[in-house]
């Protein structure tokens, strides 16, 4: 796109004439479309109000092209690709009246390989049942649109938009990280959680196997380890999982946001379908597999009718603990998934907005410990007692105290143990 000069040709009603100088105010946030910041601005007649406008990061600083129609890309949840907070500039799209914005083509995916030096991740949450994870993706391909791992992108200088779900991070060495770390002798064995960040089953492991490898090196070892995820891809796993399970050393969870396969194409474009996902659990339980149902993120107004459904078809595919999680809108997901509720959902979307705030003590988001999960306010124990309730009714079990204690207590820790390499002069005696 081009800023409009002097010798431009008259703008139509619908574009913005801009001064070569007020362009350069609006790229550091400190002019709006519309005002005037230079005597050289050409148009002699009032400037018409500005359309609105996506920020969205200019190469440098992201491949995607900085013009996102209102509907976004083909297979995309997020509809803008906005500079990550901690970017020194932000850029604005707007249209100079030039007809020269096209079509967005079609955006592809790109994978970066890494290599870091550990691949357990330590936290420590008061909320939050497990002390480590693993992550063996940055970014996800599935791009549901409400993540809460999309803040993470902007440590990486990307944005948390289209880059979250684009432009994604693989570590190949993983499973050799993992048995390096697991071999220490003061290692001390607790379950390890998967799939609490990004997706472990996303689209790009059918490629690089990386979950399968790090299951084998868990197998071997006899470590204990839960998993989430979203995609049906779990069931290449089967049977890994079922030698697993036999020794009380796996939970698998499955999260169901939503039955309407429109909405969910919508709202998780590249997940697998919410049939397939049941398929899965349907699977994973006949092979004896202990399984569990996230019905995670519940969305005030838009998803939380779904409750008793989603429960009671987990309960048909053989599932026997469940949780849940309120939406969570931290950092840029906010304005995310604001803008994609706006153009997928307008009729709802004053209306889920304030549901929102009321189960967040007025504001969109609540980061406090034991709040941020399950929110606060009579909506929010409204939900809570309706999943209770439907779970207790259909005999599944569920956590008074936290989300995900039901899909994380009572592995099996005692049996883990380093396996003797070939060479390891203890094999002699």
């Amino acid at each position: 796109m081009d800023i409009h000069f002097e010798n431009a040709r008259p703008v139509e009603q619908s574009s913005t004439s801009l001064s070569q100088k007020e362009g350069a105010r609006i790229q550091k946030g400190i002019a709006r479309p519309g005002q005037t910041a230079s005597p050289r601005a050409v148009a002699r007649s009032p400037i018409p109000k500005a359309t609105p406008h996506i920020r969205t990061p200019d190469a440098p600083s992201s491949p995607v092209s900085s013009v996102v129609p209102a509907t976004g890309r083909r297979g995309r949840g997020a509809r803008s690709n906005s500079s990550g907070r901690f970017e020194p500039l932000s850029y604005a799209a707007f249209d100079d009246g030039w007809e020269t914005i096209e079509d967005p083509s079609a955006l592809k995916t790109e994978v970066t390989d890494e290599s870091p030096r550990k691949i357990i991740t330590r936290n420590q949450s008061p909320d939050i049942p497990f002390d480590r994870s693993i992550n063996p993706y940055r970014g996800c391909e599935h791009g549901c649109v409400y993540c809460f791992a999309r803040p993470t992108h902007a440590y990486m200088g990307l944005s948390p938009g289209l880059d979250f779900e684009s432009r994604l991070f693989a570590k190949p060495n993983a499973a050799a990280l993992l048995e390096r770390e697991l071999s220490k002798p003061n290692y001390v064995v607790r379950p390890i959680a998967i799939g609490t960040n990004t997706d472990p089953y996303q689209p790009i492991e059918r490629r690089y196997r990386i979950m399968r490898q790090l299951l084998e090196v868990l197998d071997r070892y006899n470590h204990p380890v839960t998993i989430v995820t979203k995609s049906a891809l779990i069931t290449r796993d089967i049977d890994i999982l079922a030698s697993m399970a036999k020794r009380n050393l796996v939970r698998v969870a499955l999260s169901i946001t939503t039955l309407d396969k429109k909405l969910s194409r919508a709202m998780e474009p590249r997940a697998s379908a919410p049939t397939r996902r049941m398929a899965a659990l349907e699977l994973l339980s006949a092979a004896r597999i202990p399984t569990g149902v996230m019905v995670a993120p519940v969305i005030p107004g838009l998803n939380d009718h779904e409750i008793e459904r989603i429960l009671r078809g987990a309960h048909y595919a053989g599932v026997e603990q469940a949780g849940f999680i309120l939406l969570r809108l931290p950092h840029e997901i906010k304005d995310l998934f604001k803008e994609w509720l706006g153009d997928t959902a307008p009729d709802k979307a004053k209306k889920v907005m304030k549901l929102i705030r009321d189960t967040r003590g007025g504001k969109e988001y609540d980061a406090e410990w034991g709040k941020r999960m399950r929110g606060d306010g009579p909506y929010a124990w409204t939900i809570k007692r309706r999943f209770d309730l439907a779970a207790e009714k259909l005999g599944i079990r569920t956590s008074k105290s936290s989300h995900t204690h039901a899909l994380n207590g009572g592995l099996d820790c005692s049996s883990f143990q380093v396996p003797e390499k070939v060479g390891d002069q203890l094999a002699l005696f």
